[in-house]
């Protein structure tokens, strides 16, 4: 028997630890600007080390005091400057030793340089990314809905079609509080690089969202959508809607010639009219509904290359005012005063790195789905490419989550509107033929589709589903369409099969 024996092994490794402070980081990453504002707003006044920076005007700099003048932000390679994001997850998630991202910024408290644009020519890349993967948004609000949130929620689950999405997202960016859906249909149109059909479309899918009545473009139609909803919009009705003004002015002879009807029927058509609901916005708070600014530009260059920037003008500018540090520090007595002070140091250098490298992290993800949408900045939303978070992170050196959060609350104002980075990613499923890959929602349509043509003699099982869907030219395994499936609140073949021999 080997007899024990003691050793003494030294073993190097890196590891992420969680602190508040790097908390506090990954928080900032999923803040809207205004949420940023507010945020920074609150450190200003709980930190006396902490004073705003009013020195620079200019939205070409974010210059700390005592640096030198800005240069510009590479960001031509996608691998450029890995370390100097924030993406903390993937060390998180993964225990991966092998880097920590928040080693980027110098320890002197500075922004260190300027954020400028990054600008290439256009490419032909292709968009798509990995098979299956969907968009997990961050849930990172307790509050209320917005209206604009509560209509982006159904918007989610009502098509599949990519180009539809977006072109339905923009239009319900354009409603206001009351729930109308105002703007030119024209203009709008071509803006997108779409015909107006196709927006009409998409405005009568939204036009059918929760609550009744919103997305119209004028009162008649908005009262119209709620009668429809009743079952009561005949034709007298109809057109008392097309003669509201002279309801306004009382003109009761005039609407029942016109209507057709005698005074019992328009008392009562009346009667349910202001039974409607005028501005159905209104039931959601107009306190909760947030302002949107961009937090990137996206403009075309005369060579016909993209540049971005990042909206500096929304950007917090934070100092530490290190001059008064050493004030009171020389003057400090107490253990507990010098402790305040330390925290109060460290707390300020560590949100003006934080600031800085939320800002870098936006710039890059922003100029990444540049890169690969290019195609829809050029040429319209019929040319917006398959893309999902993982073709992104992988091509900027980042974790998916990170990905997420930045995407999260941010909007990027274009030369055809202002989106939500969001906006432009949506999955694929790789075609059979080695084609354009499909998106999955796309793919969870047809599934959907295919299951409400069955009838009790052909109730499709979900190999038979997988053999149709190949025949079309989508490549999909037999659990994934199980699983869609069930996501779509779908029962088996089995149960489908009974409930259809009963109703029959």
């Amino acid at each position: 028997m080997a007899g024990l024996m003691q050793k003494l092994d030294m073993r190097q490794g890196q590891s992420l630890v969680m602190t508040p402070q790097l908390q506090q980081a990954i928080k900032l990453l999923q803040l809207s600007n205004i949420e940023l504002a507010e945020f920074v707003e609150g450190e200003l006044e709980r930190n006396p080390l902490l004073e705003r920076d009013e020195s620079e005007s200019s939205t070409e700099s974010l210059r700390q005091e005592g640096e030198g003048e800005p240069r510009e932000l590479e960001l031509s390679s996608p691998s450029a400057d890995a370390n100097d994001s924030i993406d903390a997850d993937s060390d998180v998630i993964h225990g991966d030793d092998s880097k920590s991202d928040l080693s980027g910024v110098d320890s002197t408290g500075s922004t260190g340089d300027a954020l400028g644009a990054g600008n290439w020519s256009p490419t032909g890349s292709s968009g798509g990314g990995a098979p299956g993967e969907d968009y997990d948004a961050i849930a990172n609000s307790s509050r209320e809905l917005s209206l604009s949130e509560h209509l982006h929620a159904q918007l989610a689950t009502a098509t599949a079609d990519p180009v539809n999405k977006l072109i339905g997202a923009h239009l319900i960016d354009l409603a206001d509080d009351d729930g109308y859906m105002r703007a030119d249909l024209d203009e709008i149109a071509e803006q997108l690089g779409v015909e107006r059909a196709r927006i009409e479309s998409v405005l009568e899918l939204t036009q059918g969202f929760d609550p009744v009545g919103v997305m119209a473009r004028d009162l008649t139609e908005c009262l119209a959508l709620q009668l429809k909803d009743k079952n009561r919009l005949d034709p007298a009705m109809a057109t008392l809607l097309d003669n509201l003004e002279r309801l306004a002015k009382h003109d009761y002879a005039a609407l029942k010639s016109l209507c057709g009807v005698d005074n019992e029927d328009l008392d009562e058509m009346i009667a349910e009219i202001r039974d409607l609901t005028p501005k159905p916005g209104l039931a959601f708070s107009s306190d909760t509904t947030r302002a949107v600014e961009p937090d990137v530009f996206i403009r075309q260059s005369p060579d016909g290359s993209w540049q971005v920037e990042l909206n500096s003008d929304t950007l917090p500018r934070v100092l530490v005012n290190n001059r008064y540090y050493n004030e009171i520090t020389a003057v400090a007595r107490s253990e507990a005063d010098k402790t305040f002070i330390t925290e109060c140091s460290q707390n300020a250098s560590w949100l003006v790195k934080s600031l800085d490298q939320r800002a870098r992290t936006i710039l890059k993800v922003a100029s990444e789905i540049v890169r690969q949408q290019d195609m829809f900045l050029a040429h319209g939303v019929a040319y917006l490419r398959p893309l999902n978070l993982k073709t992104v992170a992988d091509a900027i050196g980042m974790h998916e989550s990170t990905v997420s959060r930045v995407t999260s609350n941010k909007y990027v104002a274009t030369p055809r509107g202002m989106f939500e980075m969001k906006y432009f990613f949506t999955s694929a499923i790789p075609s059979a033929g080695g084609g354009d890959a499909h998106s999955a929602e796309a793919v969870r349509f047809r599934i959907k589709t295919m299951i409400n043509q069955e009838t009790a003699e052909d109730v499709l099982s979900d190999d038979k589903l997988v053999e149709h869907l190949r025949d079309e030219g989508i490549e999909i395994a037999r659990r994934t369409v199980a699983k869609y499936r069930e996501a779509l609140n779908i029962p088996s073949s089995v149960q489908r099969r009974r409930i259809l021999k009963r109703a029959g």
